[in-house]
This record gives C-alpha cells, structure tokens and sequence, in this order.
C-alpha cells in the first residue's frame, strides 16, 4: 500500500529517509493520476522494503507542492538523499517508473 505523505510528515518519511522516495503528486479530480494510481499501488507491493512508495494530494498538502513547484499533475517525484532526482510528469506506462526507480537503486 502506498503511503499517505503530507506537509506534517514529508521531512520525516520523504527528505531524512535513506531510502529512495517515489512520490505521486495527485488530486482526487485529476482523471489521468486516478488512471497511475494502481501503477502507485503495484510499484508500492513490488519495492517494498527497498522504496519508499507515497502519494501527496495536493489539494489537501499545498506547501509541499509549493515547494517543489507542482503546477501539473500528476507529477512524480523521485528523491534520493533527501534532494530531488528525477521526475516524470502527466501519466505513464509502468515501465517509465520501473526504469527511474532502476536506475536509481543502484
């Protein structure tokens, strides 16, 4: 299951992890990250334990989104280290996120 971030918890769960973060920045209204969301989901089930797997609704959480300018979504993020990697914005096949994820394992 893919974890819930937010503007309390995204320091703690997200930037001090030691872990790569996947982060979908979506909205409930948003018809294409409705259509990655069991992408999320899977990609949540298959790295777990290895990455860290979350979604932040931006309508609900607008700092964290403000501070990394999230004007379109969904927008995912990648962070390793606490810095920002690497994104890919508008919806995706798995494989996009397979690849990123991949390549920054190592």
């Amino acid at each position: 299951m893919a974890k819930e971030f937010n503007d309390s918890n995204f320091q703690t769960e997200v930037l001090s992890s030691d872990k790569l973060s996947v982060v979908d920045f979506w909205a409930e209204w948003c018809g294409p990250c409705r259509a990655i969301g069991p992408i999320i989901e899977d990609l949540s089930k298959e790295y777990s334990g290895k990455v860290n797997v979350g979604k932040v609704n931006v309508d609900v959480n607008p700092q964290v989104s403000m501070n990394y300018g999230i004007t379109s979504i969904p927008a995912i993020l990648f962070f390793k280290n606490g810095q920002l990697v690497d994104k890919l914005i508008g919806a995706q096949p798995k494989g996009n996120f397979v690849k990123k994820i991949e390549a920054h394992l190592s």
